[in-house]
């Protein structure tokens, strides 16, 4: 109504009832949304409704001081008001004068009321648009720190690895790992540059690789190529994404291309799984525009739609060339701190099962002993643990949030911190573990019960490691039995 008194921004609402003008306030305060008009409003309210209309064509003051004293049959001044209509301009002042009083009153009974939801005054104060960021993803202290640190001209490397050890947002995950495995320059300007010429140069290795004849190929070459195509579909068989014909051509030749440049290891089981948390994290970075975003730094949903393969079908062949180069880039310089694990007998696998079997006998001489009664040896289940990295025991998720660590540890985090987080791990399951017989424990030690784990489980195993770390690293206690 054109008569109808409406909220302003700049003072409380002359006219309105006491309980009406205290849930303007807290609407303009809190910024919430006005009712819809067909929301059911109160009987009392439904008269004060009515007889306001009735007298639509009376002055403001009047139709305001009528529609109050409608309600108050006992104020027999107000009624007297209220008839009196034929000299709007005499009685503007009494009017107002009735309707401060009876707005007294009704702020006295305001607590054994309810306080009825703001009726709409009109079409423009009952469609109040919501706040844009009631939608928004709140964005948490740990990514705003790693804005800062991601979108410098030069990138503090301890900075960002200090900030990387906790955890690191899905967002900068990709950029965050290039950087501290030495793939990507710090430094904004050389960065283009860089990645063009590194893809270039994994272009041409391979035409000059993998894209000839199989008679140029000598017999080792045939025979690793052979290997290679065999385990690729055996990579991550559960994980949709690496069921793509497209991720398994580039696994195939990424991992050829590796053993050929690599002739001292060449290429051995185990470095394929090694290469899919890269594949996916890198393939990410290029659908996080495609898909909507957890509040969970480390759970969003791009990584759920490029683990099950879903997004492939809007991923071009450009992005999946310029994701293969950095796959093969970052696992070259992954590989070079940890590279006599794939050399011939795999000294550096079999020298941290002999770490870990001390530590354990250190921390947990009980679980260690029972191991040793039942014939459990560690090569059996641990060679494996070494080898592929844990890869085998996680899912793909968990594993790139302990990745965020290991790559943050720098030199020997896929090594001497490993150790100590396979430690924790194993002992982790002591209580169950010397409750078995040879037979039970073969068989949980291969399957390992990790199916449901977050990264919150991760997390505290990497704090267990972390403690372990402090307390036996820089000593030989971790290696002196007895």
């Amino acid at each position: 109504m054109n008569g109808a008194a409406s909220p302003n921004r700049n003072g409380g609402v002359r006219g309105l009832p006491g309980f009406l003008r205290r849930s303007v306030r807290t609407y303009e305060e809190e910024e919430d949304v006005s009712p819809p008009e067909s929301q059911e409003i109160p009987e009392t309210q439904q008269q004060q409704q009515q007889q306001g209309d009735q007298v639509e064509e009376k002055s403001p003051s009047s139709t305001q001081v009528e529609g109050e004293n409608s309600s108050n049959d006992h104020d027999e001044t107000n009624t007297v008001s209220t008839t009196t209509t034929t000299d709007n301009n005499n009685n503007d002042n009494d009017d107002d004068d009735n309707a401060d009083d009876h707005n007294n009153n009704m702020e006295e009974e305001e607590d054994e009321s309810v306080v009825p939801p703001l009726p709409s005054a009109d079409k423009t104060t009952s469609s109040t648009t919501v706040p844009k960021a009631k939608f928004e993803r709140q964005v948490s202290y740990k990514e705003t720190q790693f804005d800062k640190v991601m979108t410098a001209d030069v990138v503090s490397m301890s900075e960002l690895r200090k900030l990387a050890w906790n955890g690191t947002p899905s967002k900068h995950r990709a950029q965050a790992w290039k950087f501290m495995l030495g793939y990507v320059p710090v430094n904004k300007a050389r960065r283009d540059t860089t990645l063009q010429r590194k893809r270039s140069e994994y272009k041409e290795a391979i035409r000059q690789h993998y894209d000839i004849d199989d008679d140029i190929r000598t017999s080792i070459e045939q025979e690793t190529l052979r290997q290679v195509l065999v385990d690729v579909p055996r990579t991550a068989p559960e994980v949709g994404l690496f069921r793509d014909d497209r991720i398994r051509r580039c696994l195939a030749r990424l991992l050829y291309i590796w053993a050929m440049r690599h002739p001292a290891s060449s290429y051995v089981q185990g470095i394929n799984d090694i290469a899919t948390p890269l594949v996916t994290v890198f393939l990410s970075s290029h659908v996080q525009h495609l898909v909507l975003q957890d509040n969970d730094n480390d759970n969003d949903n791009s990584n759920n739609n490029v683990l099950d393969g879903s997004v492939m079908a809007e991923i071009s062949d450009d992005i999946v060339e310029d994701v293969e180069a950095d796959v093969y880039w970052c696992l070259t310089n992954l590989l070079a701190g940890i590279q006599d694990h794939y050399t011939s007998d795999q000294p550096g696998v079999q020298r941290m099962v002999a770490r870990l079997e001390e530590l354990v006998n250190r921390i947990d001489a009980k679980l260690s002993e029972h191991l040793k009664n039942v014939g459990i040896e560690f090569m059996q289940f641990a060679f494996k643990w070494m080898n592929c990295l844990l890869l085998r025991e996680f899912k793909l998720k968990c594993v790139m949030r302990l990745w965020d660590t290991y790559i943050a540890e720098g030199d020997g985090g896929f090594e001497e911190f490993h150790v100590y987080v396979c430690a924790a791990f194993l002992c982790q399951f002591s209580t169950q573990l010397q409750s078995m017989e040879f037979d039970e424990i073969f068989g949980f030690l291969q399957q390992m019960p990790t199916d449901k784990w977050t990264d919150t489980d991760v997390e505290m195993l990497l704090s267990q490691a972390f403690v372990l770390s402090t307390l036996f690293e820089g000593s030989d206690a971790h290696l002196t039995s007895g």
